[in-house]
């Protein structure tokens, strides 16, 4: 099958999907397993870890896309490239695995984050190694632009984390159970990429030497950019939960997180649409193409908009009888922090496609600029905000973080040459959402009951929100029938008719 932007699209929109509905199961039996503040220690850890694999992976994941996925006229220069950046992803994971045993052994996690969290770390220690080969296996299936293999896999190794984790979780090995699972995930993840990459480039490159023409020094500035972009990227996501373990109780660590975890079920279409864009748009910066830059980015990023809007609308309608339900009776409390972290996680949907076509272009300097701000704001907020606050200072520390970062990167997307925002029609959106939400807001309030809510809440909703959006052109038929004639039938024929009753 011909891979084109829509079909890579839908290929990673589907696994994303998949992950978040595997994870919507997966991530309340694990908050029944372990109990609030063992659930609280396991999202301490695993922001530590993510703090960790960012210097590990980073650069090497998103170097690995961007170049394998470039055509070049010289010899193995794909081989190379999987060879060349294989060889640091294991130094890398060496050097990250020992720097947390380091940690361990001088007592720098006792003294930060408590004795209970030093005795998960050697088994972190291993995870660093079978997440770095995991990652970094999927990124060259999708530099290879084959992510209807990359993401099917991503797919199988969360529903094996699931298995395992709940498995050893009920069987009462605790945290230390769930951080195997992902050891035991990872391993059957690594062995099935490592399958179809052989199918496409030799294995051998990983002790190849590269050739004397090979550009190492563009790749590795690439790479050390690409770690200072993507830590500072990252710190949004896991100071917050690091500094409340530092502050207050691992029980209310347990109620941010479950908000987290909900509120990022949002981007399941901006992180699909992010995934895509490194590895499709980078020939286009390489031949100068700006214009057509420009209006796939301004329709990526009103889409993007459109659609993240839409979940947000329904999810601050139903929070208090979504969370409780999901997560348990005692995560009313998760209410409040989800329902302030809304507006960042809107914005930081609208910046992911920006960062997107960004990065593609390989020029990280002003990304890190823009990114460091945010971050820098992030930090001192919540330094601020988490010791008088709780978990509502750090939702509002976090979201006005995440929402500062549209506004820096859309300075730095106009001092690159393109404008993500020229067709965003910014009012429509907003209109669209203040109809939707005054139609369900007083729907929600007369049904009594939290089953039939969300079981009537969000039909009505979409279709509102459909109605509106075409009748404001937010989202024309035209536009519709254009990304329609690109889905493979016998679903893009089926959705045309559906157009077409709609028309009449």
């Amino acid at each position: 099958m011909k891979r084109t932007f829509l079909s890579a699209f839908l290929s990673v929109a589907g696994g994303k999907f998949i992950v978040m509905f595997v994870a919507v199961f997966i991530t309340p039996l694990l908050v029944r397993l372990l109990g609030e503040s063992a659930y609280g220690q396991y999202a301490t850890l695993m922001a530590m870890f993510g703090l960790l694999m960012i210097l590990v992976s980073s650069g090497v994941n998103s170097g690995t896309r961007k170049f394998i996925s470039e055509d070049r006229d010289e010899d193995n220069w794909k081989g190379h490239v999987f060879g060349f950046y294989f060889r640091f992803a294991a130094l890398f994971a060496f050097l990250g695995s020992a720097l947390l045993l380091a940690l361990a052994q001088i007592g720098v996690v006792d003294a930060v984050l408590g004795e209970e969290f030093a005795r998960y770390v050697y088994v972190l220690g291993l995870l660093v190694f079978t997440s770095q080969f995991g990652e970094y296996t999927r990124r060259v299936l999708m530099g290879l632009k084959l992510e209807h293999v990359s993401e099917p896999i991503g797919v199988l190794y969360k529903i094996s984390f699931g298995v395992f984790a709940i498995t050893l979780a009920f069987m009462g090995f605790g945290v230390l159970g769930v951080l195997l699972g992902h050891v035991l995930a990872r391993l059957l993840e690594i062995a099935l990429a490592l399958y179809f990459i052989s199918r496409r480039l030799p294995l051998t490159s990983v002790l190849t030497p590269t050739p004397d023409g090979f550009p190492r020094s563009r790749l590795l500035n690439f790479n050390h950019l690409s770690v200072v972009y993507v830590f500072l990227l990252s710190s949004l996501y896991h100071v917050d939960v690091l500094m409340l373990e530092m502050f207050t109780t691992s029980a209310q660590v347990g109620y941010y997180k479950i908000a987290l975890v909900i509120a990022e079920f949002l981007w399941f279409v901006p992180r699909a649409l992010q995934s895509v864009i490194i590895q499709s748009i980078s020939n286009l910066w390489a031949d100068g193409k700006v214009e057509q830059i420009t209006e796939l980015s301004s329709t990526v990023t009103r889409y993007t908009l459109v659609f993240t809007m839409l979940l947000a609308v329904g999810l601050a309608v139903l929070a208090e009888d979504f969370v409780p339900l999901y997560a348990g009776p005692a995560y009313i409390a998760s209410v409040p922090p989800l329902l302030i972290l809304l507006p960042g996680v809107l914005g930081f949907a609208i910046a992911r496609p920006i960062l997107a076509v960004s990065h593609a272009k390989g020029d990280l300097r002003i990304m890190i600029y823009a990114t460091g701000l945010s971050a820098v704001i992030n930090i001192v907020l919540n330094a601020m905000l988490i010791p008088r606050y709780g978990i509502e200072g750090a939702a509002i520390a976090t979201s006005v973080g995440y929402g500062s970062l549209p506004i820096f990167h859309i300075i730095g997307a106009r001092r690159m040459g393109y404008h993500p925002l020229a067709d965003l029609r910014f009012g429509r959106i907003l209109l669209t959402a203040v109809v939707t939400g005054a139609v369900l807001y007083p729907l929600a309030g007369a049904i009594d009951g939290t089953f039939f809510a969300l079981v009537i809440v969000p039909p009505v909703g979409f279709v509102v929100y459909v109605t509106v959006a075409i009748a404001t052109k937010l989202v024309t038929l035209g536009e519709v029938r254009q990304a329609i004639s690109k889905i493979p039938d016998p679903l893009g024929a089926r959705a045309e008719s559906a157009v077409g009753r709609f028309e009449k």
